[in-house]
């Protein structure tokens, strides 16, 4: 099972349509979890039911949504795990595949710091809301294996190369907080050492600030950043790709019916 996580960049309608084909065309794009979609218009999730996606999407509440979907399963939102003022930020869905088979799935698109007169208001208390979250998502999703995190978290890991000073301790605990909630990094799994960006600031430095969390680390087969739709400035973000290993397989299995759910 391949996820596929992306920052569209607020992508208007032509942009939007563009991005969806070239992500239809990923091999490991099963499930997609894309955040930075605009406050209005249905661009993405329009293009990717026309591409046979399942979406979930939420209402615009006046800020920046998270956009769900997935080509295989039966998609279900998960509700009452986030109850902030950002609730276009969170999404979170289970994904019954095969058998007794159930992907979970939240998808997250942290604020960034923000103007000077609100420098870090909205991004430190989203933080702190979710944070204080990530310990009852076992009990949300009893029968997901596996539970996966997804999206852009505009903060970076401990150590991280090249080392940036605008980041506070604070941001760096949010990141350790999934690690405490018994999340594991899926890239830092499966590369240990390797530096690499998803996205670049105007002075070319590079920033880790996508990533995907897994709750089972011997689930995780693979996991990169696809470099090639930021290079095409079909967004200024890297995507990110991982595949993981299910109790039973899902190859053939076909979607179901395409639709839309809260969009």
């Amino acid at each position: 099972m391949g996820v596929v996580t992306w920052n569209v960049q607020r992508a208007a309608s032509a942009r939007a349509r563009s991005q969806m084909s070239w992500l239809a065309s990923q091999p490991d794009a099963d499930v997609v979890v894309l955040t930075e979609i605009p406050r209005s218009g249905a661009a993405h999730a329009d293009a990717l039911h026309a591409h046979g996606y399942t979406v979930l999407c939420p209402e615009p509440d006046g800020d920046y949504r998270v956009l769900v979907a997935a080509r295989v399963g039966a998609v279900t939102p998960v509700a009452g795990l986030y109850a902030g003022e950002l609730s276009g930020r969170f999404v979170a869905a289970r994904i019954a595949l095969t058998g007794p088979t159930t992907l979970g799935i939240v998808g997250l698109y942290v604020p960034s710091r923000g103007s000077r007169e609100h420098r870090n208001v909205a991004k430190r208390l989203f933080q702190t809301e979710v944070a204080a979250m990530l310990p009852r998502l076992g009990r949300a999703y009893p029968d997901a294996s596996p539970l996966i995190v997804a999206g852009d978290l505009n903060v970076v890991e401990p150590g991280h190369l090249p080392a940036h000073r605008v980041f506070g301790q604070w941001e760096y605990d949010f990141y350790r907080a999934f690690a405490g909630a018994g999340l594991i990094d899926a890239y830092r799994h499966v590369h240990p050492r390797t530096v690499e960006h998803s996205w670049y600031g105007r002075s070319g430095a590079g920033y880790r600030f996508d990533h995907v969390f897994c709750d089972d680390p011997g689930l995780v087969l693979r996991c990169a950043y696809l470099h090639a739709p930021r290079r095409a400035k079909l967004s200024d973000h890297s995507a990110m790709t991982a595949t993981f290993g299910l109790t039973s397989p899902v190859t053939g299995l076909p979607p179901v019916k395409a639709g839309q759910v809260g969009v």
